[in-house]
């Protein structure tokens, strides 16, 4: 009587555990859901006054002016920059930290080094923002100015390259962490074959460990993407076609940080194209990761 009695106790523990866990994850869904819900209801009224063709098409975007014009390509060509400059750093320095924390490092040196760099995610970015614009950018006005190359003073190579240095945690830490799941046996069998550790590591351990490699890349990319104080501070919040990091250049971020200051009285056209801004941005960052997951895919198939 009491076994049964214990049993019936463990099932409804175990019923009601199982609800608070379907019940978190209910929760995200439903942010997730209500964060799109009121950007493309928002977005919806943007795009009853304004063509949708002129919005992609048009390589002027000035909301504010008194002939407002709404293409948002310089936007987007600002957060292209100023991302690829951030990946350029980030990806190659993040995976080499994490190989030599994973493969190469004693177990003290990478419980200290660790938590140290994952430090790095903590500092305000607005700190790194002043620290690209007044110590960054007067470095490359230097290094540049003999090849005849003028930086201004808000550029998106300062701010990417700082950008980078902000996501490499994020890179480092994942794949570190894949790299470590990677199964003993698969290492032991490199070594057997006569493989150094160097090979082993790139040949055998990132390739089993892509999975949350790409993962890795995809968060960092993502909180690069949606950044915002380093490019307002760093970048400028001026609109225009960029073609080279050297140049100035606002993102699609730093225009709803610049028009989200509470000045445009709400449900006008210019506030509204915080929201379509918003999508856009939304969309693009949903495009990079299923092609991210459609990579991923193909090459776990091929290895």
């Amino acid at each position: 009587m009491e076994r049964d009695f214990t049993k019936k106790k463990v099932r409804v523990s175990e019923r009601i555990m199982e609800g608070l866990l379907f019940a978190a994850a209910a929760v995200a869904i439903a942010i997730v859901l209500g964060i799109v819900y009121v950007v493309v209801s928002e977005s919806t009224k943007f795009f009853a006054q304004v063509s949708a063709i002129e919005f992609l098409t048009s390589t002027t975007w000035t909301p504010l002016f008194d002939n407002p014009q709404y293409g948002i390509a310089p936007l987007l060509t600002g957060t292209f920059m100023s991302t690829l400059v951030a990946l350029a750093v980030a990806v190659p320095l993040g995976l080499l930290v994490a190989i030599w924390l994973s493969e190469f490092a004693g177990h003290r040196t990478r419980e200290t080094i660790k938590p140290t760099l994952e430090l790095l995610a903590a500092v305000p970015t607005v700190v790194y923002g002043y620290f690209a614009l007044l110590f960054v950018t007067p470095m490359l006005q230097q290094a540049l100015r003999p090849l005849g190359i003028e930086l201004p003073s808000f550029n998106l190579l300062s701010a990417g390259l700082v950008m980078g240095l902000m996501i490499i945690p994020y890179i480092a830490s994942l794949s570190e962490d894949a790299m470590r799941a990677v199964p003993r046996s698969m290492r032991e069998g490199s070594f057997a074959m006569g493989a150094t550790r160097l090979e082993t590591s790139f040949r055998v351990v990132v390739p089993a460990a892509v999975s949350g490699v790409v993962g890795a890349v995809i968060l960092g990319m993502s909180r690069a993407i949606g950044e915002t104080m380093i490019v307002v501070v760093a970048g400028g919040t001026q609109p225009q076609m960029v073609t080279t990091p050297a140049q100035g250049g606002a993102t699609v971020t730093a225009f709803i940080a610049q028009v989200a200051l509470g000045d445009l009285p709400f449900g006008t056209l210019e506030y509204n194209s915080i929201f379509a801004a918003g999508l856009a941005l939304l969309v693009l960052t949903l495009l990079f990761n299923f092609v991210a997951f459609f990579l991923q895919r193909r090459y776990r198939e091929a290895y």
